[in-house]
């Protein structure tokens, strides 16, 4: 695949800006959810929806898509608002976040929200739901990739290494994880709460392909994403470091952000910050 172009890296650029500014909004209207993991992975998730996946937003049931998973079900606000702009659903519907009835729920239903793949909610869960669906889609004969998107200190939970043995044993080179490396928890920091490092030299012992990567560096995604398609007989894990909080500097690096919303007062002031943010991306493109 050729390289982006600067105009379409700037494109990119722009629309993750507008999806944190989303998020923000759905945050606020919801009066609940998580702040700090959604924007830190705006980045990540608006490649992979609007540059690496093969899916069509008009038909999510489209047997020949690819598959992404969402195991640390609690970022799914980001999931939520990328969808929305790439054309699942209204933009307006991101307003009934968590509501009564709404199909976007705290934590992601397979069953309500038609491009959804699984349910998620209890952390650990989703690289084995993913590498089963990987072993499933190479018996079948199916040329779809599968990808996964984990936090770090979900890694705490042992389901996590049971999947990493049987993905590498099994050689399922056609699953990519994503780690989104922020080094940070509910309570704390990744690294005082239970260490993870090294990281790198454990998946490697797994039998995995590893690559990292800055995860607010698109372009650098796109190419890590390239380069696992070209991995054969190994699964590949990106490691992608990222600022929790990422585009809002009160929230930045800060875990106490990571488990609540804004208040009216601080989302205006946030969008403030975004949407200055999103003239100077503009202008920079044109």
């Amino acid at each position: 695949m050729e390289p982006l172009t600067d105009s379409e890296v700037q494109a990119l650029v722009a629309k993750a800006n507008a999806i944190r500014q989303t998020i923000i909004e759905m945050l606020l209207a919801a009066g609940s959810g998580h702040t700090a993991g959604p924007l830190g992975m705006t980045d990540i998730f608006t490649a992979l929806y609007f540059h690496v996946l093969t899916h069509d937003p008009k038909n999510p049931a489209w047997d020949e898509r690819d598959r992404l998973f969402l195991s640390n079900g609690h970022i799914v606000p980001v999931r939520y608002a990328t969808m929305a702009h790439a054309g699942y659903f209204p933009l307006e519907e991101c307003l009934t976040l968590r509501k009564f009835g709404s199909r976007l729920q705290g934590h992601p239903e397979r069953e309500k929200l038609p491009g959804v793949e699984s349910t998620s909610g209890p952390l650990g869960s989703g690289l084995s739901q993913a590498s089963g669906y990987a072993y499933a889609a190479r018996m079948d004969g199916k040329r779809y990739r599968i990808y996964c998107a984990l936090s770090d200190g979900e890694h705490q939970e042992g389901n996590i290494w049971e999947a990493m043995m049987f993905a590498g044993k099994n050689r399922l080179s056609n699953i990519t994880a994503i780690i989104d490396r922020n080094n940070i928890q509910i309570d704390g920091m990744t690294e005082n709460i239970m260490p993870l490092e090294p990281l790198r030299e454990k998946y490697e012992s797994f039998n995995w392909h590893v690559l990292e990567v800055d995860g607010h560096n698109i372009p650098q995604f796109i190419a890590a994403c390239e380069e696992a398609k070209a991995i054969y007989e190994k699964p590949t894990v990106i490691i992608a470091h990222t600022i929790p909080g990422k585009g809002v500097k009160e929230i930045e690096f800060d875990y106490k952000w990571h488990g609540k919303p804004p208040s009216k007062e601080e989302a205006a002031k946030f969008l403030s910050e975004l949407r200055t943010l999103q003239g100077k991306v503009s202008s920079e493109h044109q």
